[in-house]
C-alpha cells in the first residue's frame, strides 16, 4: 500500500490483458487502486483479437444442452463439423467432457441461463458508460441475424427458444423472403431467420482493447508486458507477483489470463476445470461483398462478422490441447461456406487464425476469491462471450476488491461450484 497525499492508495495487479482484464483494470482504477496490468504480449493479442466480435446482452442459452451425450460420437470423426475432439487429446479432455455433458441436464441450464442473462445484459450500456465518445465507430448495436437452411427447428432450437422467452429477450423470426429483405446479398435457399435486435459488435475487438488499456495508462495506471510466473505469497496471502525477474507489488492480484489461469488457480489451491476449446477465424480483407451486419449460420455453427479491415469468418469448436497444431481444414471449410452464403464473397488475402478460448463446462466464467489467498481474485474462464461477459464482471472484480454489494448475485459464478 503506497500513500497519495494523506491517504492511502492500494495497489491492484492484473494478469492478462485481454477484454476481461481491461475492464476488471479500469473497473479497480475507478474505485482508486493504483492499477498495474502484465501481460506476455500487447494488450489484445490474446482471444480478445482473434474473436468473431460479438457483443450480446441477449446470449444466455449455454453451450451444454441436454441431448449432447448423442452427438459425442458424431463429433469424433467429423474432422470439419462445427465441434470435434481429437483423439490423441481425448483421454486429457475426458473429464472436462463428462462435466460438460453432465451441466446439459435441464435443471442446471435453467440456472445457467439466468447468470449469464444477469453477466450479459448491461453490456452495451456499459461499453457507452466506459468509453464514452470513443465509443463510436468501435461498437455497434445494429443486431445480428441467425439463419439455417434447415426448414424445421429441432429440440435444442425449440429450448433455446423458451429460454429466451423466459428471460425477456427479444427477437424476430423471420422467413425466407424477409431475411433476404434485412441482407440482400446473401444467397436464396435460408428458410428460417432470427434477428436479435439489442445485440450487435465490436468493428475491430483489438482496437477495442487497446483503446481500454490507453484509457488505463491515461488514468496513471501501468500497462507492462512480461511473463509473470507466480503470485508471491506471505500469511496466507499475496503480496505481489513475480514477473521477468521482479516482484510486482499488490494489495489485490487479479488473474484474468485466460487458458494461462488454469496453473496460477491450481498454485493456490485450486483446480477448475479449464479447457482449451479452440477457436478459428478467416480475415479477408478484400472481401468484395460484406454481411450487412454480423450473423451467423447456424447450421455449421459460425459466423460473419463486418469489421473495419475487411469481413471476419470465426467459430467452430476444437477440443484439444492448448500448442496442439493449426488445423488448417477448420478454416478453409468455413471459408468454403461462407462463399456459399455470399456468391461473389472473395477470399483473396485471407489470413487464418487460432486461439484458445478458456471454457468451463456450464458456460459461466469463474469470479471468485482464491481459496488459499483472498486477496488474490479470479476472472476467467469465458468461452464464447468474453466481449460480452467482461463488463460486469469487471465490476464483479471491484465489488469483491472493495467489499461493496454487488449488483447481481455472484454465487453462480464461484471457484467451488465444480466439486
Amino acid at each position: 500500500m503506497t500513500l497519495r497525499g494523506a491517504e492511502p492508495v492500494r495497489r491492484a495487479v492484473v494478469l492478462g490483458a485481454g477484454i476481461v482484464g481491461v475492464l476488471a483494470a479500469l473497473a479497480l482504477q475507478r474505485r482508486g487502486f493504483d492499477v498495474t496490468m502484465i501481460d506476455r504480449d500487447e494488450p489484445g493479442r490474446g482471444c480478445s483479437y482473434g474473436n468473431g466480435g460479438a457483443i450480446s446482452p441477449d446470449f444466455c442459452v449455454p453451450i451444454a444442452l441436454p441431448g449432447m451425450l448423442r452427438r459425442v460420437p458424431k463429433w469424433l470423426f467429423d474432422r470439419e463439423g462445427p465441434l470435434v475432439v481429437r483423439w490423441r487429446d481425448l483421454p486429457a479432455s475426458l473429464p472436462w467432457l463428462i462435466r460438460w455433458i453432465r451441466a446439459g441436464r435441464m435443471d442446471r441450464v435453467e440456472a445457467h441461463a439466468r447468470a449469464l442473462r444477469a453477466l450479459h445484459a448491461p453490456s452495451y450500456g456499459r461499453y457507452r458508460d466506459i468509453l464514452g465518445p470513443r465509443a463510436a465507430g468501435l461498437i455497434e448495436m445494429t443486431g445480428q441475424l441467425y439463419v439455417w437452411r434447415s426448414a424445421a427447428a429441432g429440440p435444442t432450437e425449440a429450448l433455446a427458444r423458451r429460454l429466451r422467452e423466459r428471460h425477456g429477450v427479444e427477437t424476430h423470426a423471420l422467413a425466407g423472403d424477409e431475411i433476404r429483405q434485412m441482407d440482400g446479398a446473401l444467397a436464396t435457399g435460408f428458410t428460417r431467420g432470427l434477428f436479435f435486435p439489442e445485440n450487435g459488435h465490436t468493428l475491430n475487438p483489438l482496437r477495442l482493447v487497446q483503446t481500454l488499456a490507453r484509457q488505463i495508462e491515461e488514468g496513471g495506471g501501468r500497462v507492462l508486458r512480461g511473463e509473470a510466473s507466480d503470485i508471491v505469497l506471505e500469511n496466507g496471502r499475496a503480496v505481489g507477483v513475480r514477473c521477468s525477474g521482479t516482484t510486482l507489488a499488490g494489495d489485490i492480484v487479479v488473474v484474468a489470463a485466460g487458458i494461462a489461469s488454469t496453473a496460477f488457480a491450481r498454485a493456490l489451491g485450486d483446480r477448475v476445470p479449464l479447457q482449451a476449446e479452440r477457436g478459428y477465424h478467416v480475415m479477408l480483407p478484400e472481401p468484395g461483398i460484406r454481411p450487412r451486419i454480423k450473423i451467423s449460420n447456424r447450421d455449421h455453427m459460425f459466423g460473419l462478422t463486418p469489421m473495419e479491415h475487411g469481413v471476419r469468418i470465426a467459430g467452430t469448436v476444437e477440443i484439444a490441447r492448448p500448442d496442439a497444431p493449426m488445423d488448417e481444414r477448420r478454416p478453409r471449410a468455413m471459408l468454403e461456406v461462407a462463399k456459399r452464403m455470399y456468391p461473389g464473397l472473395s477470399d483473396r488475402g485471407a489470413a487464418f487464425w487460432m486461439g484458445c478460448r478458456p471454457s468451463t463446462p456450464d458456460s459461466l466464467p469463474v469470479i471468485d476469491r482464491a481459496a488459499r489467498a483472498r486477496n488474490v481474485i479470479y476472472a476467467f474462464g469465458h468461452g464464447h462471450t468474453g466481449l460480452t461477459g467482461a463488463p460486469v464482471t469487471g465490476e464483479l472484480v471491484a465489488a469483491l476488491a472493495t467489499g461493496e454489494r454487488p449488483h447481481i448475485d455472484p454465487a453462480p459464478f464461484r471457484r467451488d461450484r465444480f466439486g
